[in-house]
């Protein structure tokens, strides 16, 4: 099969633990672009975060963010796919979460917004290197359309709370987790594995001629999708199950084992 898209998460998989592009995962990136190959970034991250990783590697094409409720040409900045939360399941989460304390963050024209300042909301605008906005009036922002919405809690706590919601909200949003500690609510048709078709059809290949690198339960709907899923070898085990190949891990220059081995056929 000769692969003419690949479609890479960043945080576990294309950056490792130190939150770097490791430089033989860099080399085999610019091969793959310089063969014709197109390489884009699929992440759960808001856009203006993936951008900062895309312009490291020198991308200029569409990035899949927010899970793949957003997908944004790197270049011209036209807005090529969008999907937003419905303004009614927005409104029972924010009541939700209002009552039994959860931190929840959404995510409006690619700015993030939270009701207050509190460590969770620190920890996570660190790990992206992305601003916030503060406001007071919170549930205010449950009718203006959010990209994503994201609850930040301890993992049994989220669990649980995903368990009790999906038949509640399962028919409206797609849920799923980036990290044990993040839910993460999206549109129905919001998912990687949906940019992953969209993008594929925008460069006029099939998905069979796809490749999709992720580690965590939100690249799930993209390795089913691509023509060769793949899990890095940190990927939570439930993702190994679906995969067709399990490549070393982030810290091991998986990304870059995937493309010398499929595309570059080193």
């Amino acid at each position: 099969m000769t692969y003419k898209l690949i479609a890479i998460d960043i945080d576990d998989t294309l950056i490792n633990d130190d939150k770097k592009i490791l430089p033989g995962t860099r080399s085999s990136i610019e091969a793959a672009i310089a063969n014709g190959v197109v390489v884009t970034i699929a992440t759960g991250r808001m856009y203006a975060s993936a951008k900062q990783l895309a312009k490291q590697l020198d991308l200029n094409v569409p990035i899949i963010s927010y899970q793949g409720s957003f997908v944004k040409d790197g270049q011209d900045g036209s807005v090529l796919y969008e999907r937003s939360v419905p303004i009614d399941v927005a409104q029972e989460l924010f009541k939700l979460s209002a009552e039994r304390g959860y931190h929840i963050q959404a995510y409006i024209n690619d700015e993030l917004y939270a009701a207050e300042e509190n460590d969770r909301l620190l920890a996570y605008c660190k790990l992206s290197n992305i601003p916030y906005k503060i406001e007071a009036d919170f549930a205010k922002l449950a009718s203006i359309p959010s990209t994503k919405l994201l609850m930040i809690d301890e993992p049994e706590k989220l669990d649980l709370l995903m368990e009790e919601l999906q038949p509640r909200f399962g028919d409206r949003v797609h849920m799923t987790k980036s990290k044990p500690n993040f839910l993460e609510f999206v549109h129905k048709e919001g998912t990687k594995g949906d940019a992953l078709r969209f993008l594929a059809n925008y460069f006029g290949c099939t998905i069979e001629e796809t490749i999709a690198i992720g580690d965590s339960w939100n690249d799930a709907e993209m390795i089913e999708a691509a023509g060769l899923g793949v899990a890095m070898g940190n990927a939570v085990p439930s993702l190994k199950e679906i995969a067709d190949y399990i490549t070393a891990s982030n810290n091991d220059e998986g990304v870059k084992q995937v493309i010398d081995k499929f595309v570059l056929n080193k």
